[in-house]
């Protein structure tokens, strides 16, 4: 199930493409499945269908995801992550603003590598003690 924060300053679309790409990441999805349908989701989730349309269409255009007419959309079988020069710009930024914040919370250079492996292992569903 996606977890959509409506007070966040991330748009909903955004959020919606960030948790499939996670549940991909960990497992939680596999590929080839079936995502639920735009009204489905929408009812799920309660949100303007429109939003769901526009972060279904993003994730088909990252190539996340491949819509089979009539059939549905399905989590993309052959997904290869690519480099895509702006979007790693904003990813640069993102680690950037963190970073600072970090510094600013007195955290060091080894505890944000840290946070950053923990992060990661999180993601690949490995437990890692501090």
């Amino acid at each position: 199930m996606l977890i959509i924060d409506a007070t966040s300053s991330t748009p909903i679309y955004e959020q919606i493409i960030d948790e499939v790409k996670e549940g991909i990441l960990k497992g939680i999805i596999e590929p080839g499945e079936k995502l639920p349908s735009v009204r489905e989701l929408a009812k799920m989730l309660t949100l303007n269908p429109n939003t769901i349309q526009k972060a279904y269409q993003e994730l088909e255009r990252q190539k996340v995801t491949v819509t089979i007419r009539g059939r549905g959309t399905f989590v993309s079988e052959d997904y290869q992550p690519r480099k895509d020069e702006e979007r790693l710009m904003e990813v640069s930024e993102l680690f950037k603003k963190g970073i600072v914040e970090a510094y600013y919370m007195g955290l060091t250079k080894e505890d944000i590598c840290n946070l950053i492996e923990k992060l990661i292992s999180e993601l690949e569903g490995v437990e890692k003690d501090d």
